[in-house]
């Protein structure tokens, strides 16, 4: 692991910076909203960097990213953790940091201040509630056919229907118009050199529905500075990493129902 130098704020910042977009993306996934992952993301920088002495766990063998999740961890005790009421809080958080975070159970137990036998049952738990949630009909924006058809098989296997495949803007209004899907998963580039982002912005004028954006640059719409995605999965992916957000994207817009009631 690569060592961590906590000097002054600048310094602290420097090591950091890489990391952040990805933090911002868990405590997107995690608390089903950009306003309030990016707040609490704030919250542990503005922590770290009032901090007269080092953590605890800023040890100089720790990697960054590490310390910045754990601390993360440490100053969200509070906050509003998407997934059923039943479920465990460790348990959509050990799903996020192993299956789309890339953490390793070791990991993910140090972030979370648990025990490592507990990581599996945590996992385990969480894909349980999400292979419970309720089925969606999915509108997949992608114009390379290997990408899309690997992405419709995961969205088979899952249990949801496909309702439409579009490469263009124009496409994926059409297609969106024509099926009012429930679900949206959406590539940055389409092939006539038009914005998924932008046909995303169109469609959810008329639907209030999740969209889940797969880009090989993830930390471009994960400033923290202008509306961005909530949820967000990073190209190349792994299976493992659309199963989670899928679940997550879908448990979050039951959460805000429930919470809006």
């Amino acid at each position: 692991m690569r060592s961590m130098a906590l000097t002054d704020g600048s310094s602290v910042r420097a090591t950091l910076a890489p990391h952040l977009p990805h933090l911002r993306r868990y405590a997107r996934a995690l608390t089903g909203s950009q306003p309030r992952g990016d707040a609490y993301v704030r919250h542990a920088l503005e922590t770290l960097l009032g901090t007269p002495e080092p953590p605890a766990s800023a040890e100089p063998a720790l990697d960054p990213r590490l310390v910045l999740f754990r601390l993360f961890s440490a100053v969200a005790q509070d906050a509003p953790v998407v997934g059923p009421q039943s479920l465990p809080r460790g348990s959509m958080q050990a799903l996020l940091l192993t299956e789309v975070e890339g953490f390793s159970a070791d990991e993910a137990a140090f972030i979370l201040g648990t025990p490592l036998a507990g990581i599996a049952d945590h996992v385990q738990q969480a894909k349980a509630a999400i292979a419970a949630t309720i089925r969606a009909r999915v509108l997949i924006i992608e114009d390379e056919p290997l990408i899309a058809m690997h992405l419709e098989q995961i969205v088979a296997d899952m249990g949801h229907d496909v309702v439409g495949m579009a490469i263009t803007h124009q496409d994926a209004l059409a297609c969106a118009r024509a099926t009012a899907p429930g679900l949206v998963l959406a590539d940055i580039q389409l092939a006539d050199g038009s914005s998924g982002l932008e046909a995303a912005r169109d469609i959810l004028e008329g639907l209030d529905i999740p969209v889940i954006f797969i880009t090989a640059f993830p930390e471009r719409l994960l400033t923290g500075e202008r509306p961005e995605p909530t949820f967000l999965v990073t190209k190349p992916f792994r299976p493992e990493s659309i199963v989670a957000t899928i679940g997550q994207a879908l448990l979050a817009r039951s959460f805000s129902a429930e919470h809006a009631a």
